[in-house]
């Protein structure tokens, strides 16, 4: 049976080559799709911009010459690809058609939807759904939209097929994400046959079969109910090799007078500490330390230790906040409304000096912190740094990818972001750049995941994250 799948606007702003995921299937573009595009590519919101202009980019792309005829039935989507030979060569991967949405003639036999009122744009798509699936019996007709409320109406109006689009979900749940570390009830020995016992100096090894730990990683940890925490330093074909470390020691680490107030922050300290990791992730609900914790960390080996020159501070804003150029001030002035967690956490480290705001600003100089929106930091490289990025669950894929692209020699990331609070509405726990950037690089060597579990900001903090 032939598929033909009818793209909503929001689909190509979400992925603006979303026409290359239907495989041999044909894609439908309305017409209104095409003018909604037009409208966007002009906005000063300019991730949303940008995403429009590629998505109209590649449709021209493909579209090429074609004829109006041609362009109506249906134009050959041509995918270039690398054969054996290293040889560029074209396969056919479907085909993509325009549909004239504003030609549609009403009959008594198709229910369309009025589309005179204010959602008229969304009734046209609808109804390029409706008469597809009424003039080709014999063909699967499906919407793609991202939008639930009009996924609803689709199907009250008597579209059979109506789905969102999942080629950018990273996982089908969000409790299969790395947390980065595994949890055994009870005691972890108990689950093995057998384990060989390695002394390298004051260190010591456990080498397990792998077939015990299927689903691990380098750089996380296996813990269980009897206090015994192993950390992953190295997985051959047949063995996973976990450092055994000292619980009482992991509790005691300190960073500029923080301690660790649960095992979930002290395994957050050792991976922070960790010189093999490039880039850390770390993921929790709010009130978890998180912010705190990277932030001590960048106090303490930027003044103290002096292994980066500056520390780099930014995180997601909303599209209001995007063109930050037009207010007055300078960047770090413009950007403070959006980084005040940040000064929250300076006024926890320095609070009780006896001149706290004096002591705040010495800090700020001294270890060169640097606040940055994250609009301005594409095309650069930052070297020598220690980047924070916050509220990280707001962006796409395609935004944190240009951001860690960013990070150049001698140079540590840090991604910070809690996936129960994201506000974007074309962005889901499942779909969001954080959880993808968790899932792409925890078999990176050089990085390292962390979920902080645990509420520390107050009783009141954790009674309403649990229950509100």
């Amino acid at each position: 049976m032939e598929k033909i799948y009818v793209l909503d606007t929001n689909v190509l702003l979400h992925d603006p080559l979303a026409i290359y995921a239907f495989a041999e299937h044909k894609v439908v573009i309305p017409m209104t799709v095409l003018e909604e595009l037009d409208v966007i590519k002009d906005r000063r919101d300019k991730d949303v911009s940008r995403e429009a202009r590629v998505a109209i980019n590649t449709i021209d792309k493909i579209v090429g010459d074609a004829s109006p005829r041609e362009l109506q039935a249906g134009v050959p989507i041509r995918i270039v690809s690398n054969d054996v030979d290293k040889n560029q060569h074209q396969r056919s991967e479907g085909s993509l058609a325009i549909f004239p949405d504003q030609q549609i003639v009403l009959t008594d036999n198709i229910p369309f939807l009025n589309g005179n009122h204010d959602h008229a744009n969304d009734n046209r798509i609808i109804n390029v759904g409706l008469s597809l699936q009424a003039t080709h019996p014999r063909s699967s007709v499906c919407l793609v939209t991202k939008d639930i409320n009009m996924r609803i109406k689709a199907k009250g109006s008597g579209l059979e097929r109506v789905e969102d689009y999942r080629k950018d979900r990273v996982l089908d749940d969000l409790d299969l994400m790395s947390k980065g570390y595994i949890q055994f009830t009870g005691s972890f020995w108990s689950t093995l046959d057998s384990v060989k016992t390695e002394a390298h100096g004051r260190h010591t090894v456990h080498v397990v079969n792998k077939s015990h730990l299927s689903k691990i990683h380098l750089n996380m940890f296996v813990i269980d109910d009897e206090d015994f925490i192993g950390f992953v330093v190295n997985i051959d074909q047949e063995f996973v090799y976990l450092l055994d470390v000292n619980k009482q020691h992991l509790m005691n680490q300190n960073f500029w007078g923080i301690l660790p107030r649960n095992l979930e922050q002290a395994m957050a300290f050792y991976l922070l500490r960790h010189e093999n990791s490039d880039l850390m992730v770390m993921t929790g609900p709010a009130g978890s330390g998180k912010t705190l914790l990277a932030l001590a960390y960048g106090l303490q080996v930027t003044m103290e230790e002096k292994r980066f020159n500056k520390i780099i501070v930014a995180r997601s804003t909303p599209p209001m906040a995007e063109d930050i150029g037009f207010l007055p001030g300078t960047e770090e002035e413009k950007m403070a409304p959006w980084l005040a967690a940040f000064d929250d956490n300076l006024e926890i480290l320095h609070g009780a000096d006896e001149h706290s705001f004096s002591s705040i600003d010495y800090v700020k100089q001294k270890a060169n912190i640097q606040f940055k929106s994250l609009n301005f930091m594409r095309g650069r490289s930052f070297n020598n740094a220690l980047i924070i990025i916050d509220e990280a669950q707001g962006l796409t894929q395609f935004q944190l990818k240009s951001i860690v692209t960013r990070v150049g020699s001698n140079s540590k990331i840090i991604v910070l972001g809690n996936l129960a609070q994201i506000d974007n509405k074309y962005i889901t726990p499942l779909t969001s750049g954080l959880t993808y950037l968790v899932e792409k690089s925890k078999s990176f060597k050089y990085a390292s995941i962390m979920h902080v579990n645990g509420i520390e900001r107050s009783r009141l903090a954790e009674f309403a994250e649990e229950n509100l």
